[in-house]
Protein backbone atom coordinates (compact mmCIF):
# COMPACT_ATOMS: atom_id res chain seq x y z
CA UNK A 1 0.00 0.00 0.00
CA UNK A 2 1.62 3.26 -1.12
CA UNK A 3 1.33 6.18 1.38
CA UNK A 4 0.20 9.74 -0.31
CA UNK A 5 1.77 12.40 1.41
CA UNK A 6 1.26 16.10 1.78
CA UNK A 7 2.36 16.98 -1.35
CA UNK A 8 0.17 14.50 -3.20
CA UNK A 9 -2.78 15.82 -0.81
CA UNK A 10 -2.25 19.09 -2.31
CA UNK A 11 -1.89 18.17 -6.14
CA UNK A 12 -5.11 16.25 -5.27
CA UNK A 13 -7.20 19.01 -3.55
CA UNK A 14 -6.01 21.28 -6.27
CA UNK A 15 -7.44 18.59 -8.94
CA UNK A 16 -10.74 18.98 -7.61
CA UNK A 17 -10.84 22.68 -7.81
CA UNK A 18 -9.39 22.22 -11.25
CA UNK A 19 -11.61 19.78 -13.10
CA UNK A 20 -14.55 21.84 -14.65
CA UNK A 21 -17.04 21.02 -17.32
CA UNK A 22 -15.87 22.02 -20.05
CA UNK A 23 -18.04 22.70 -23.47
CA UNK A 24 -14.91 24.88 -25.05
CA UNK A 25 -12.38 22.57 -26.84
CA UNK A 26 -8.96 23.65 -28.88
CA UNK A 27 -8.40 22.26 -32.16
CA UNK A 28 -6.57 18.45 -31.34
CA UNK A 29 -6.87 15.35 -31.42
CA UNK A 30 -6.96 13.24 -28.02
CA UNK A 31 -4.28 9.96 -28.42
CA UNK A 32 -6.48 7.32 -28.62
CA UNK A 33 -4.02 5.21 -26.16
CA UNK A 34 -4.97 7.94 -23.94
CA UNK A 35 -8.89 7.35 -24.21
CA UNK A 36 -8.21 3.99 -23.47
CA UNK A 37 -6.04 4.76 -20.32
CA UNK A 38 -9.21 6.92 -19.20
CA UNK A 39 -11.65 4.07 -19.94
CA UNK A 40 -9.34 1.89 -17.97
CA UNK A 41 -9.42 4.10 -15.12
CA UNK A 42 -13.17 4.21 -14.87
CA UNK A 43 -13.36 0.84 -14.72
CA UNK A 44 -11.35 0.90 -11.28
CA UNK A 45 -14.83 3.07 -9.69
CA UNK A 46 -16.52 1.48 -6.90
CA UNK A 47 -19.42 -0.43 -8.10
CA UNK A 48 -22.66 -2.11 -5.95
CA UNK A 49 -22.31 -6.02 -5.24
CA UNK A 50 -18.91 -5.31 -7.67
CA UNK A 51 -21.57 -5.34 -10.62
CA UNK A 52 -19.08 -3.32 -12.79
CA UNK A 53 -22.42 -2.27 -14.98
CA UNK A 54 -20.20 0.41 -17.08
CA UNK A 55 -21.03 0.44 -20.71
CA UNK A 56 -18.55 2.26 -22.63
CA UNK A 57 -19.70 3.59 -26.33
CA UNK A 58 -17.46 5.81 -28.21
CA UNK A 59 -19.51 7.90 -31.25
CA UNK A 60 -17.47 8.40 -33.91
CA UNK A 61 -19.53 8.11 -37.14
CA UNK A 62 -20.68 11.20 -38.67
CA UNK A 63 -24.70 9.90 -38.56
CA UNK A 64 -24.23 8.88 -34.67
CA UNK A 65 -22.29 12.61 -34.08
CA UNK A 66 -25.54 14.28 -35.79
CA UNK A 67 -28.29 12.48 -34.70
CA UNK A 68 -26.98 13.28 -31.19
CA UNK A 69 -26.44 17.03 -32.02
CA UNK A 70 -30.19 17.44 -33.05
CA UNK A 71 -31.37 15.45 -30.04
CA UNK A 72 -29.88 18.16 -28.44
CA UNK A 73 -30.73 20.86 -30.33
CA UNK A 74 -34.10 20.04 -29.73
CA UNK A 75 -34.12 19.60 -26.27
CA UNK A 76 -32.23 22.37 -25.73
CA UNK A 77 -34.98 24.52 -27.80
CA UNK A 78 -37.84 22.66 -25.72
CA UNK A 79 -35.87 23.68 -21.80
CA UNK A 80 -35.26 27.33 -23.63
CA UNK A 81 -39.13 28.05 -22.96
CA UNK A 82 -39.46 26.63 -19.54
CA UNK A 83 -37.70 30.01 -18.70
CA UNK A 84 -39.05 33.61 -19.12
CA UNK A 85 -37.70 37.14 -19.05
CA UNK A 86 -34.16 37.56 -18.10
CA UNK A 87 -33.39 34.15 -17.00
CA UNK A 88 -34.66 32.86 -20.86
CA UNK A 89 -32.38 35.70 -22.24
CA UNK A 90 -29.48 34.33 -20.42
CA UNK A 91 -30.21 30.74 -20.63
CA UNK A 92 -30.33 31.72 -24.45
CA UNK A 93 -27.06 33.16 -23.92
CA UNK A 94 -25.17 30.14 -22.29
CA UNK A 95 -22.89 27.59 -24.44
CA UNK A 96 -24.47 24.30 -22.78
CA UNK A 97 -22.31 21.61 -24.69
CA UNK A 98 -19.11 21.01 -26.83
CA UNK A 99 -20.64 19.04 -29.48
CA UNK A 100 -19.32 20.76 -32.32
CA UNK A 101 -15.73 20.77 -31.55
CA UNK A 102 -15.45 17.64 -28.98
CA UNK A 103 -13.15 14.95 -30.96
CA UNK A 104 -13.63 12.36 -28.66
CA UNK A 105 -17.73 11.97 -27.49
CA UNK A 106 -18.29 8.87 -25.14
CA UNK A 107 -21.93 7.97 -23.96
CA UNK A 108 -21.66 5.70 -20.82
CA UNK A 109 -24.78 3.48 -20.10
CA UNK A 110 -25.76 1.54 -16.99
CA UNK A 111 -26.63 -2.02 -18.17
CA UNK A 112 -29.81 -2.64 -16.16
CA UNK A 113 -29.73 -6.46 -16.58
CA UNK A 114 -26.21 -7.24 -15.66
CA UNK A 115 -25.73 -10.79 -14.07
CA UNK A 116 -22.60 -9.20 -12.34
CA UNK A 117 -23.08 -8.88 -8.15
CA UNK A 118 -25.58 -11.08 -8.18
CA UNK A 119 -27.79 -8.14 -6.90
CA UNK A 120 -25.94 -7.84 -4.21
CA UNK A 121 -26.72 -4.33 -2.29
CA UNK A 122 -29.66 -3.62 -5.48
CA UNK A 123 -32.51 -5.11 -3.17
CA UNK A 124 -33.36 -1.96 -1.70
CA UNK A 125 -31.52 0.54 -3.72
CA UNK A 126 -32.34 -0.65 -7.41
CA UNK A 127 -30.71 2.74 -8.24
CA UNK A 128 -27.17 1.92 -7.00
CA UNK A 129 -26.40 0.16 -10.26
CA UNK A 130 -27.08 3.92 -12.07
CA UNK A 131 -25.00 5.78 -9.07
CA UNK A 132 -22.16 3.50 -9.57
CA UNK A 133 -22.09 4.57 -13.26
CA UNK A 134 -21.42 8.03 -12.36
CA UNK A 135 -18.79 7.24 -9.65
CA UNK A 136 -16.96 5.39 -13.15
CA UNK A 137 -17.81 9.01 -15.12
CA UNK A 138 -16.42 11.14 -12.21
CA UNK A 139 -13.25 8.71 -11.77
CA UNK A 140 -12.73 9.10 -15.78
CA UNK A 141 -13.31 13.07 -15.24
CA UNK A 142 -10.37 13.48 -12.68
CA UNK A 143 -7.99 11.71 -14.35
CA UNK A 144 -8.48 12.84 -17.33
CA UNK A 145 -8.06 16.53 -15.83
CA UNK A 146 -4.63 14.95 -14.39
CA UNK A 147 -3.48 14.57 -18.28
CA UNK A 148 -4.71 18.15 -19.22
CA UNK A 149 -7.84 16.72 -20.80
CA UNK A 150 -11.30 18.25 -20.35
CA UNK A 151 -14.38 16.64 -19.96
CA UNK A 152 -18.15 18.42 -20.34
CA UNK A 153 -21.23 16.17 -19.51
CA UNK A 154 -23.94 16.97 -21.57
CA UNK A 155 -27.19 16.28 -20.47
CA UNK A 156 -29.98 17.99 -22.25
CA UNK A 157 -30.35 14.84 -24.10
CA UNK A 158 -33.24 12.64 -24.75
CA UNK A 159 -31.69 9.18 -23.30
CA UNK A 160 -34.05 7.07 -25.26
CA UNK A 161 -33.17 8.63 -28.50
CA UNK A 162 -29.52 8.03 -27.95
CA UNK A 163 -29.95 5.06 -27.14
CA UNK A 164 -31.64 4.04 -30.73
CA UNK A 165 -29.32 6.22 -32.45
CA UNK A 166 -26.32 4.50 -31.11
CA UNK A 167 -28.04 0.75 -31.23
CA UNK A 168 -27.36 -0.29 -27.80
CA UNK A 169 -29.38 -3.25 -25.99
CA UNK A 170 -32.73 -2.10 -24.98
CA UNK A 171 -31.42 -2.80 -20.85
CA UNK A 172 -28.91 -0.44 -21.23
CA UNK A 173 -29.63 3.17 -19.49
CA UNK A 174 -28.04 6.44 -20.53
CA UNK A 175 -26.14 7.89 -17.61
CA UNK A 176 -23.53 10.55 -19.69
CA UNK A 177 -22.90 11.37 -22.53
CA UNK A 178 -19.48 12.81 -22.65
CA UNK A 179 -17.18 15.40 -24.61
CA UNK A 180 -13.87 15.23 -24.30
CA UNK A 181 -10.75 16.78 -25.69
CA UNK A 182 -8.35 19.62 -24.57
CA UNK A 183 -9.41 22.75 -23.26
CA UNK A 184 -10.32 26.26 -24.87
CA UNK A 185 -10.28 27.83 -22.04
CA UNK A 186 -9.72 27.00 -18.64
CA UNK A 187 -10.92 28.45 -15.13
CA UNK A 188 -11.16 27.60 -11.82
CA UNK A 189 -14.23 28.99 -11.48
CA UNK A 190 -17.61 26.96 -12.93
CA UNK A 191 -18.32 28.57 -16.28
CA UNK A 192 -22.17 28.44 -15.13
CA UNK A 193 -20.87 30.75 -12.20
CA UNK A 194 -18.35 32.98 -14.00
CA UNK A 195 -21.79 33.47 -16.42
CA UNK A 196 -24.07 34.77 -13.64
CA UNK A 197 -26.61 31.58 -14.04
CA UNK A 198 -25.68 30.52 -10.47
CA UNK A 199 -23.73 30.78 -7.61
CA UNK A 200 -22.45 28.19 -4.62
CA UNK A 201 -24.78 27.56 -2.26
CA UNK A 202 -23.92 27.20 1.31
CA UNK A 203 -26.10 24.95 2.23
CA UNK A 204 -24.42 22.31 0.20
CA UNK A 205 -22.01 22.42 2.33
CA UNK A 206 -24.03 22.23 5.07
CA UNK A 207 -23.88 19.05 7.43
CA UNK A 208 -26.30 18.24 9.81
CA UNK A 209 -26.23 15.90 13.26
CA UNK A 210 -28.49 13.98 14.22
Amino acid sequence: MPEFDATFRDTLAELLVWRRDVRRFACGAVDPALVDRLVDAACRAPSVGYSQPWRFVLVDSPDARAAVRANFAECNGEALTAYAGERARLYAELKLAGLDEAPVQLAVFADTATASGNGLGRRTMPEMLHYSVVTAVHTLWLVARAWGIGVGWVSILDPARVQAALDVPPTWDLVAYLCIGYPDIQHAQPELARAGWEHADPEARRVLRR
